[in-house]
């Protein structure tokens, strides 16, 4: 007999969050790659959307489409209404999931949904009414009926208790990962003309307009002392402006800053590869997915101290305790020393992110994963 673990894809058909898109698409992959003797994946996504998206996750059993659309679909799931989902072992690497009463001793159903992001609770300024309104309701429902809720860190696990102690025990720490495969691409240097970027620079990631740590960051590589120009990445498309005027109101001039949107994972990759430093100034209760990036192709990292970042860079990067800019100014200034005749510093700090980086496996994630569903 066949075991067949169900995964939500409705990210890869009808995207909405770049991260959700890829760490749906790469534990899937990894799911397929480590799936146990006389186990299965098929996907289940929403109608419409993305065409041919769900080619990019090989071997899939099969793929169960649903009647409605991803956004009719997300209110039929708030409200717990038919879906036409069905049962079986589910697991969605986001609290899009059917979450309804089920039989898991005798019907064998499960239902194991995912949070990498605390800020519906935690920033909802940040985010659409509608969107903090829709998560507060998912995690409510999976406090009624999920049979186990996946998060990325311990520090995230003991903060959602916080929010939701029902879950009680049912809270499991599995960490997500930089994409498969992910290395310098060998076309570096072509990549980064075509993206306009330059040869060694500080690099950032945005985010929402109005996120935490941006201006921080911006103005702690203003205040380092050191002559190098900014690269930041992943801001929203129209967010541009309001970026370079962060980065103006730091003191860094114009020509000095480059900014791009969300990149594919070769490009991203090479972007990363000419980076002398990467800097994370956000103290948030979310995964920091280019942190780990950063880690596994052993670009330095300087990161403000929070539970998150203590817990993922580890002793893996330079992690600054001090609250305001000139604190992590002070380090990315020691760390990139190198320009005073030194390289020690920023090669350590490189070796140290290496080292680190490969603690995070999607290939580990998916084992743990299929571990979790055989525990249920």
């Amino acid at each position: 007999m066949v075991a067949t673990l169900r995964v939500m894809l409705d990210q890869l058909v009808a995207p909405s969050e770049p991260e959700l898109v890829e760490a749906s698409r790469e534990l899937a992959r990894a799911l397929v790659l480590g799936a146990p003797s006389g186990c299965e994946v098929e996907a289940i996504a929403p109608a419409g959307g993305v065409e041919g998206a769900l080619d990019s996750v090989p071997g899939l059993a099969g793929v169960r489409r649903t009647a409605l659309p991803r956004r009719e679909l997300a209110a039929a799931l708030q409200l717990g209404v038919g879906t036409g989902i069905g049962g079986g072992m589910i697991h969605s690497p986001s609290l899009f999931a059917p979450l309804v009463r089920h039989d898991r001793v005798h019907n064998h159903d499960q239902a194991v949904v995912t949070v990498w992001d605390l800020r519906p609770w935690e920033s909802p300024s940040e985010l659409p009414r509608a969107v903090v309104a829709w998560h507060k309701a998912m995690l409510k429902r999976a406090v009624k009926h999920a049979d186990a809720l996946v998060v990325p860190t311990h520090s995230l696990a003991a903060r959602l208790l916080e929010i939701a102690p029902g879950l009680r025990d049912r809270v499991r720490v599995i960490a997500g990962a930089a994409p498969l495969g992910f290395a310098v691409p060998t076309d570096e240097v072509g990549r980064r003309r075509a993206l306009g970027v330059p040869e060694g620079y500080v690099l950032l990631a945005g985010g929402p307009l109005g996120s935490e740590g941006m201006d921080a960051g911006l103005a702690a590589v203003a205040a380092s002392g050191i002559d190098l120009p900014v690269v930041v990445i992943d801001v929203e498309e129209g967010h541009e402006p309001a970026v370079a005027d962060l980065a103006s109101a730091a003191g860094l001039p114009e020509r000095a800053l480059h900014v791009r949107g969300v990149l594919d994972t070769s490009d991203r990759a090479a972007v990363f590869g000419a980076a002398v430093a990467f800097v994370a100034p956000s103290r948030r209760a979310a995964f920091p997915w280019r942190v780990v990036d950063a880690l596994t192709l052993g670009v330095p990292v300087i990161a403000a101290s929070s539970a998150v970042h203590d817990e993922v860079v580890f002793d893996g990067g330079e992690l600054v305790s001090g609250t305001d800019a000139a604190s992590l100014a002070d380090a990315l200034g020691a760390a990139l020393a190198s320009g005073l005749g030194s390289t020690a510093a920023a090669e350590r700090l490189g070796v140290l992110a290496g080292d680190r980086g490969r603690a995070f496996s999607w290939r580990e994630a998916a084992d743990k994963v299929w571990m979790l569903h055989a525990e249920l």
